[in-house]
């Protein structure tokens, strides 16, 4: 079953535009949604959840259709956007009394095992955590109603190197069971190679690939030389070419690689980031 099914979904602002964003997340598995600030992450997850309403395509969460079954899909989805501030003179136990009525299966066992495991203090004022355990507590709300799909913007953004592997570890526990699934957006790429199945990089506003995060990184390779080495034509195939004192280095498609040998090119496999700096860099 897919958890995820977005079909050409479109959203006009004056100086941006999402354009036919489609793809789709089967259960059982997280997805890092990558691309950079400003291409269209958070207006996507926003729109998904009806937070922005769209101009055009179809949204289904867990089987059910926005907007028609928004009510039931924020009982099965839990959600996570940085920048919100709840009520920032309130203690987190209030704030936290105020939102479970909001949902049918809220378990307060469960949310106290969370905050016990992030090291929450529900006496403090909100204003009064950190950026990380502000993310901390969002994620404990976010988890404590049983949801099957989580969508996350930027979880791990202001959590120190220990603390963000603690939530990977949390987030491949929660999935472990073959029925609830994971929308990552993050610019942190170092966690989606820890526990993304698959990547779906948008650019622009348009998705320019959804596919296993292998087959995605198996795609291209990052290659160097000399400036000597270079000519027209394999220039023209280099994405996001940067020269410098000692030579160059950049992006190419797998299958431009026996072009690269014959040229004497350098090549390595890339990680996530490498992809991202070149891509980006044209």
């Amino acid at each position: 079953m897919n958890l995820i099914e977005v079909q050409g979904l479109c959203k006009n602002f004056k100086s941006f535009q999402l354009k036919d964003v489609s793809f789709t997340l089967e259960e059982g598995y997280i997805m890092g949604f990558i691309g950079r600030n400003g291409a269209g992450k958070s207006t996507t997850l926003k729109t998904m959840l009806n937070l922005l309403k769209n101009d055009g395509g179809s949204i289904e969460l867990c089987g059910l259709s926005i907007p028609k079954d928004e009510v039931e899909i924020k009982n099965q989805v839990g959600y996570v956007f940085g920048g919100v501030d709840f009520y920032p003179e309130q203690k987190i136990k209030k704030i936290t009394d105020i939102t479970r009525v909001f949902y049918k299966d809220w378990d307060d066992e469960f949310y106290n095992n969370l905050c016990d495991r992030f090291e929450i203090d529900q006496n403090k004022k909100f204003k009064q955590l950190s950026a990380g355990m502000k993310v901390k507590y969002s994620l404990a709300v976010a988890m404590s109603h049983h949801p099957k799909l989580l969508l996350l913007d930027e979880p791990t953004s202001g959590l120190d190197p220990a603390a963000r592997d603690d939530l990977v570890c949390m987030f491949q526990e929660f999935i472990e069971d073959g029925k609830h699934s994971i929308l990552f957006s993050t610019h942190i790429t170092s966690d989606l190679e820890k526990c993304a199945d698959f990547i779906t990089y948008i650019k622009e506003g348009r998705i320019i690939s959804t596919a296993s995060k292998e087959d995605f990184k198996d795609r291209y390779l990052c290659v160097s030389g000399t400036k000597e080495q270079l000519t027209a034509e394999n220039e023209a195939k280099i994405i996001g070419l940067h020269k410098h004192q000692l030579g160059f280095e950049g992006l190419i498609k797998t299958e431009d690689k026996e072009m690269a040998e014959k040229a004497g090119f350098e090549s390595t496999k890339p990680n996530l980031e490498d992809i991202m700096v070149h891509i980006e860099r044209r």
